[in-house]
Formats: structure tokens, C-alpha cells, sequence
């Protein structure tokens, strides 16, 4: 895969994070992956992270953009950790696309006990004019994307059909993950990904 960075996050509009605008976003990310979306309101939000309201719509404008911040830092935390798992990883191909199961395994046993955060706010921001919908559908779109090419290592002339398979295998694992369907749907979703390549 070369030296190809993969922490790019969709195009959207950022904020400048002072301090007040940190504390903001730190108790917004831990509401809204804990309780919901929807069912957090900025009073909580500001009282959580010890500044008015005011403050809050002061340096982010609006909820909208509160939640906007929160799923781009997990969008990038996300790709930052996935990137440094590759890294490690040698140069085979098959090792690599199974790295990415191992490392979404960490990933979710470390950050996500509760499933997704993307596929939890889908299930709550399904409008495409959402300034965070882009965040959430370019994340998924990513990770096909990197389906795709770690596939290609392995079998050119299969590489999409492989990729969609993989991505399939993943976001599946990621979803029984957060609902507990039964233990370890990840590392069983990466032996499955094992056969595919074979």
C-alpha cells in the first residue's frame, strides 16, 4: 500500500477548539456515544463540561455543529489508530486485510463497547443534509475503499467483489459487537474474512 495516508476525513467545516471548545467536545463525545444523539441537549452538554451555554453556542454555533466535531475526532482517531495497526503490520496481503479486523477489535474493545459510533448515528442522522451525514457515509465509503485496495493485493481480478464481501464481514462484526449478540463477532468475522481471501 505504499505511503498512502489514511487519516484524510470528508470535506466539512471545522472549528478552531480553544479550551473551553476541548471541554465542550470531550463531554459531548462521551453524551452522545453513552445516552444518544438526539436524547442529549446542550444544557447537559455545557453543565458537563463546566461552561455556560452561551459559551457552548458561542465557539460551536449550534448542536449541529457540537456533533459534527464529535464524529470527525472519531473519524480521525479511527484512521490514525487504523494506520499505525497497518504499519506494524508485514508485507503480506492477507496479514493486512486482517489487521484491520485486529485492529478494529481493539478499537472497539478500547473505545466503542457500545457498538459503531458511525452506525449508531446513522440510526439517528439519516438525512443527507445533515453537516454530519457526509462524516458518517465517508467514513464507510473509506473503508470499502480500503477493502478495495488491500483486496487488490491479494487477487486483482477480485478485488471488488472481495472488498464488498470484507466490508460486509466488518460492518456486521461491528454491529453484533455493540448489541452482544455473542462473543467476539470481530474475531469470528475475521476468520471468515481468512477463508474469503483463500
Amino acid at each position: 500500500m505504499g505511503t498512502r495516508r489514511i487519516t484524510r476525513t470528508p470535506r466539512i467545516t471545522r472549528i478552531a477548539m480553544t479550551p473551553g471548545a476541548r471541554r465542550v467536545l470531550a463531554a459531548a463525545s462521551r453524551l452522545f456515544y453513552e445516552h444518544g444523539i438526539h436524547a442529549v441537549g446542550v444544557d447537559l452538554i455545557a453543565a458537563e463540561a463546566g461552561v455556560t451555554k452561551k459559551t457552548l453556542y458561542d465557539r460551536f454555533g449550534s448542536k449541529d455543529q457540537v456533533v459534527v466535531e464529535y464524529l470527525a475526532d472519531r473519524d480521525e482517531r479511527w484512521r490514525a489508530f487504523l494506520e499505525e495497526r497497518l504499519a506494524d503490520v508485514g508485507s503480506g496481503p492477507v496479514d493486512r486485510v486482517l489487521a484491520v479486523f485486529d485492529a478494529s477489535r481493539a478499537w472497539m474493545t478500547e473505545s466503542s463497547p457500545k457498538g459503531c459510533s458511525m452506525v449508531n448515528a446513522h440510526a439517528e442522522i439519516s438525512d443527507p443534509a445533515h453537516p454530519a451525514y457526509a462524516i458518517i457515509t465517508g467514513q464507510k465509503e473509506w473503508m470499502l475503499e480500503l477493502f478495495t485496495d488491500l483486496a487488490r493485493e491479494v487477487a486483482p481480478e477480485r478485488a471488488q467483489e472481495s472488498a464488498r464481501t470484507l466490508m460486509l464481514l466488518h460492518e456486521g462484526a461491528l454491529v453484533a459487537h455493540g448489541m452482544r449478540i455473542f462473543p467476539d463477532p470481530i474475531g469470528h468475522a475475521r476468520d471468515e474474512a481468512g477463508r474469503v481471501l483463500s
